[in-house]
């Protein structure tokens, strides 16, 4: 999450493709009765719920960058044993925990240890390979909004 008037980052979350496909969601608010997670990771992550998610995050005062990069079975593997041995991430820690977990993936090590979401970002754009998305959203600034959309839109899903 990027604020749209400072520039500055506001999350940093990771998802993760592997064996299982998992929302690293540290420190986050993102929540679903129908989303089972353990401290931070919340699984079951199908393309559906990840625009969930991103739209969750994206209105009026924050849009939502996102970074792909492909990687090997293993290295996804890797990550997935990362967050999950991770445990729960107090508040404002999420960049500190995301950064800790990339720099002990092969292939991330050149990311900064940061409280910084956008230096995250920065660093993680150098690796060969990314592709980065913007997506906006001109919501008002209240998530509750958001959430209980997603709620009636998940509800209807089942």
């Amino acid at each position: 999450m990027i604020n749209v008037w400072s520039g500055n980052g506001a999350h940093s979350s990771l998802l993760i493709d592997a064996s299982q496909r998992v929302m690293f969601d540290p420190a986050g608010s993102f929540k679903h009765e129908t989303i089972p997670g353990r401290n931070d990771v919340l699984f079951g992550i199908s393309p559906r719920v990840e625009e969930f998610y991103v739209s969750y995050h994206a209105r009026q005062t924050y849009y939502v960058e996102g970074q792909r990069i492909l990687v090997s079975d293993e290295i996804a593997e890797r990550a997935l044993q990362l967050v999950m041995a991770n445990g729960a991430v107090p508040k404002s820690a999420c960049a500190l925990a995301v950064s800790k977990v990339l720099r002990d993936i092969p292939g991330f090590e050149n990311i900064r240890r940061t409280i910084s979401p956008t230096r995250i970002r920065d660093d993680f754009a150098k690796i060969p390979g990314v592709v980065t998305t913007i997506y906006r959203e001109d919501d008002a600034d209240d998530k509750s909004i958001a959430a209980a959309q997603i709620d009636a839109a998940l509800k209807t899903d089942q």
